[in-house]
């Protein structure tokens, strides 16, 4: 999420670092333990750090202006804390957040994709230190599960994303099809009544490098499989699997899909079912920016079809916040995090990137919006890549790399490479 599409590539679309703090800097001065002060009257300064989600410094939508106008709101209310915050692009957060741990110069709170690896070091507070009690109980319980490590909560889910199934109205009518497909068959059936009416991807496949893992654990999901059983060992070449790629090897093969699918990208496609090219695909709210600049307006949004009915599951995808001790700003943290996660903040982000909330007050929050409903549904009951698993940092590119071939070669073949990668040492 970092959507980085859970422990993914980033969503982020920012290449420029914005080094500009929320406010002016005067009247604060840094300790040398890294701990700031101010010169005011005992106010508190307490530092963020969080990855930018737009599209640069300067543009509408830039993480700088997203925290500046949350900053603002909550200095109101808070009068004796100033929060300064940093914004950083997807590329280089990590490696700037390493340079400051490594210096002593850590921020209070941080917001990016992970947050395991500060944990063993003993930087971090832990959850229940930094959330109210009524904050940590509205958490989706399956997303905060995620942010313990040896039982205790360390990251907390910050935002999410989910999948659903994007049909084009105006396509469906032009073929004939009356409802959006449940089931493989009935997929089937509505991408053959497409090609016959002349829309060129009746589905939208993208088995490229750029997500391949994630458009085929959709489809795993659907026969019920996935990347691991129930007994959490590796089950790539699974016999659900292997059937679930002989059966879109099928779709491909009948001139069903985006063609040579394992060459294109998630994006490509989007942009292809915006221009009106591509009768279903699968998608997640931050598709609906690029089908809204394409202008496509008719189209609606439904649970993603599975082999015998549709999924009361999803993609889920998450990335994290949290915050370091060092500083001792426990108090000041807390009166942020709840601010943050029951004010306003949360529909922010929503309204801004089409990132999905955490927590059940968020969802409850925007249940009325009906192009979010899907995904919002589905959210509780999210699935994940295995990605706490150390060997998923190995598979994870191997799948990227590779899967897209099942539709061209034996399935069982190509899944059967990945459960070696998977299981070897």
């Amino acid at each position: 999420m970092n959507i980085k599409l859970v422990g993914g590539a980033a969503l982020g679309l920012a290449t420029m670092l914005v080094l500009s703090s929320c406010g002016s800097g005067s009247g604060t001065g840094t300790t040398g333990d890294g701990a700031t002060k101010a010169a005011d009257g005992g106010k508190v300064t307490i530092k963020l750090v969080a990855a930018d989600y737009g599209d640069g410094p300067g543009k509408p939508n830039s993480g700088q202006t997203f925290w500046d106008g949350v900053i603002k709101e909550f200095e109101a209310a808070n009068p004796n804390i100033h929060v300064e915050a940093q914004v950083i692009n997807w590329n280089d957060i990590d490696k700037q957040v390493a340079t400051m741990v490594q210096n002593g110069q850590v921020p209070d709170i941080l917001q990016t994709g992970d947050y395991s690896g500060f944990v063993k070091d003993g930087l971090l507070y832990k959850s229940d230190e930094i959330l109210s009690p009524e904050t940590s109980k509205d958490m989706l319980a399956k997303f905060a599960e995620f942010g313990k490590v040896d039982g205790t909560a360390y990251g907390i889910p910050f935002v999410s994303s989910a999948r659903a199934l994007f049909y084009n109205k105006d396509l469906f009518a032009k073929a004939g099809i009356a409802e959006p497909p449940k089931t493989w068959d009935e997929l089937k059936a509505a991408a053959e009544k497409l090609k016959a009416a002349g829309v060129t991807q009746p589905f939208g496949l993208p088995l490229g490098q750029e997500e391949a893992q994630g458009e085929s654990f959709l489809w795993f999901l659907g026969n019920g499989g996935g990347y691991k059983d129930a007994s959490g060992k590796w089950a790539i070449n699974s016999p659900q699997n292997v059937e679930t790629f002989k059966y879109i090897k099928g779709l491909v093969d009948a001139g069903l899909t985006t063609p040579n699918p394992g060459t294109k990208d998630r994006k490509t496609v989007w942009e292809d079912f915006g221009a009106g090219k591509v009768g279903m695909v699968n998608g997640g709210p931050m598709s609906i920016p690029i089908f809204d600049a394409a202008g496509l307006k008719n189209y609606g949004v439904v649970p993603i079809a599975g082999k015998t009915g549709p999924l009361d599951t999803t993609l889920g995808v998450m990335d994290w916040i949290m915050a370091f001790n060092k500083n001792g700003h426990a108090a000041e943290i807390k009166k942020f995090m709840d601010f943050f996660y029951t004010g306003d903040a949360a529909k922010k982000i929503v309204d801004t990137y089409k990132l999905l909330p955490v927590t059940n007050g968020g969802i409850a929050k925007l249940s009325g919006d009906e192009k979010l409903k899907p995904f919002l549904d589905a959210l509780p009951n999210a699935s994940f890549y295995p990605f706490q698993d150390p060997k998923w940092a190995e598979v994870n590119p191997a799948i990227k790399q590779t899967i897209g071939g099942a539709v061209k070669d034996d399935p069982a073949k190509v899944l059967g490479e990945l459960q070696k990668v998977a299981e070897g040492s």
